[in-house]
């Protein structure tokens, strides 16, 4: 049947050094990745899950394959975007978004697109990896926001069909796809894309804020993408206390202090419940 997951809750004892850890924080940075998204239902794109139209996701997100065929990579973005809306944010993305109303500095990391953090309240947020819900002009670099579209963002009934990058492009007109408000030239996801390098103005105000972070929690990162890693470690190495969340071992397991082997969704509610006991 249905998990209770209120019993489930008071069998799950968070480590006392964690929760005092926690309480005793001036400054907390929460680092979250596809794991905490992964429970709303949103694919990671790694594994049998990371496939569109016989794509790994690899091969769509890069400036070769937008230069190449920009209506096909729009189309796969457009089908994730539909995926975003309609997903739902779970316990532990309203859980990061109580930590932010606490009385502290707080500052949360991101590395999904899908907004859902946003919809759960979230507001001070870095999007290192961008979003999916906004576009970027391939010329002049303006930023606009891409609104949810049912009709155009809908379910993929071909998604499991092979298609040809070039005969694709031929098909497709672009000037249906989105262009930029300011000066009419194609526009492109507002995305980090695979051999692309990061905001180095957003980097460098998520590394200053860990630089004096006593208290960072790292939620559903797999450490493929090395970002998370990065980050968590130059937060220790400046003395912060770093817990990881995530059921499974990666290569945050040997930087971070302690680890929450569960599920972001059963952990965090267990957590907040635990640090407020008194």
């Amino acid at each position: 049947g249905p998990l209770n997951t209120g019993t489930i809750r008071e069998a799950i004892m968070i480590d006392a050094e964690v929760l005092e850890r926690y309480r005793t924080a001036r400054r907390v940075a929460v680092i979250t990745g596809a794991g905490i998204s992964h429970e709303s239902g949103i694919p990671t794109f790694r594994g049998p899950d990371g496939f569109w139209r016989k794509f790994p996701a690899h091969e769509l997100a890069t400036p070769r394959a937008f230069a190449r065929n920009p209506a096909l990579v729009w189309e796969w973005y457009n089908w994730r975007r539909g995926i975003c809306a309609r997903a739902v944010p779970n316990a532990a993305h309203q859980i990061v978004a109580r930590m932010e109303e606490e009385e502290r500095d707080f500052l949360l990391i991101t590395q999904n697109v899908d907004n859902l953090h946003r919809r759960a309240n979230s507001r001070a947020i870095i999007e290192i990896h961008g979003s999916i819900f906004r576009a970027r002009c391939s010329e002049c670099h303006h930023k606009f926001t891409l609104e949810y579209d049912p009709e155009r963002d809908a379910v993929d009934a071909h998604m499991d069909e092979a298609v040809d990058f070039d005969t694709y492009r031929s098909e497709h007109s672009q000037d249906s796809l989105p262009h930029c408000e300011r000066c009419g030239a194609l526009a492109r996801p507002d995305i980090v894309w695979f051999g692309e390098s990061y905001d180095q103005a957003l980097l460098g105000q998520a590394l200053d804020f860990l630089t004096a972070t006593q208290f960072v929690m790292v939620i559903g990162t797999s450490g493929m993408v090395p970002i998370p890693v990065y980050l968590t470690q130059h937060a220790v190495q400046h003395g912060a206390y770093a817990v990881d969340v995530n059921p499974d071992e990666s290569d945050l397991t040997a930087i971070v202090q302690a680890s929450i082997r569960m599920a972001a969704g059963i952990a965090l509610p267990a957590f907040w419940e635990q640090a407020h006991a008194r």
